[in-house]
């Protein structure tokens, strides 16, 4: 697998080679994040969604502009859902997912904590996730029909664990902390764990989860962008994912073996 970690290159009228989906994949994260960062170091527009911490650029924007051209030129066939409001019908089964800039309110607020992702989903639950992170310089690309990989090296397969004796990866915005449908079960699965991090870059997390940094990400009500690419990674590495609905919500969680059983155990009650 090759990994290109320069600058975005231009986009061809044609394509001048046949790029497997992973090289394609590899490269759009990295196109974009790269980009993405390059226009936070000349400034950015912020403009709020939903709240404060729901932000958007406009290097989101122009991020999921260079990746859905990109893939009009290498997979006109396929469909495409972007974070960002793209949406193209492909002819067939197969489907890219886009977050051109996972983590957007840290983007802004300087932190590191960021990244760029997609996924591709296609039949016979075929899934491919890639992840890149412009700052740490490190690309992730994996799924369910190739071990997942950190710079092209592949990582240490994930083993069964015990939630109690590593970290829990979540997130929760703080008004939802007053709905106890949500806040009941994400106190009880944090207090199952050694300790919590809650950083609030879904793709980010999940590619530590495939890493073996964390044991166990969960989170509730995600859209596919912040949970098909690093699904993808987690899959790849051999570790479990599931959703399971509690309260009227669901909650999607991965890790590694074991653990997410306990983490299921704890959010159910």
């Amino acid at each position: 697998m090759s990994i290109d970690t320069g600058r975005p290159r231009p986009v061809p009228d044609e394509p001048t080679e046949r790029l497997s989906d992973v090289d394609l994949a590899a490269r759009l994260v990295v196109d974009a994040g790269t980009l993405a960062r390059r226009l936070r170091e000349d400034g950015l527009d912020v403009r709020r969604k939903t709240s404060v911490s729901d932000v958007v650029t406009e290097a989101d924007d122009a991020a999921e502009r260079h990746i859905t051209t990109l893939l009009a030129t290498h997979r006109p066939d396929d469909g495409v859902l972007g974070e960002e409001g793209t949406l193209v019908t492909g002819g067939h089964d197969r489907r890219w997912v886009v977050d051109p800039v996972d983590g957007t309110y840290n983007f802004v607020s300087g932190s590191d904590y960021w990244c760029s992702a997609v996924a591709l989903s296609g039949p016979d639950d075929y899934l491919l996730g890639a992840v890149h992170r412009p700052v740490t310089g490190e690309t992730f690309v994996g799924g369910s029909e190739i071990p997942t990989r950190r710079n092209g090296v592949p990582v240490t397969p994930l083993t069964p664990g015990d939630l109690a004796a590593g970290s829990l990866a979540t997130y929760l915005h703080p008004p939802f902390l007053a709905d106890p449908a949500l806040a009941e079960p994400f106190h009880r699965v944090s207090r199952g764990a050694a300790t919590i991090r809650m950083l609030g870059s879904g793709s980010v997390d999940l590619a530590s989860v495939a890493c073996g940094v964390h044991a166990v990400w969960c989170q509730h009500s995600c859209p596919e962008w912040d949970w098909l690419p690093g699904r993808a990674l987690v899959d790849g590495a051999g570790g479990v994912c599931t959703t399971v609905e509690v309260n009227g919500y669901d909650w999607f969680v991965a890790g590694r073996p074991d653990a997410v059983d306990q983490a299921v155990a704890l959010l159910r009650g």
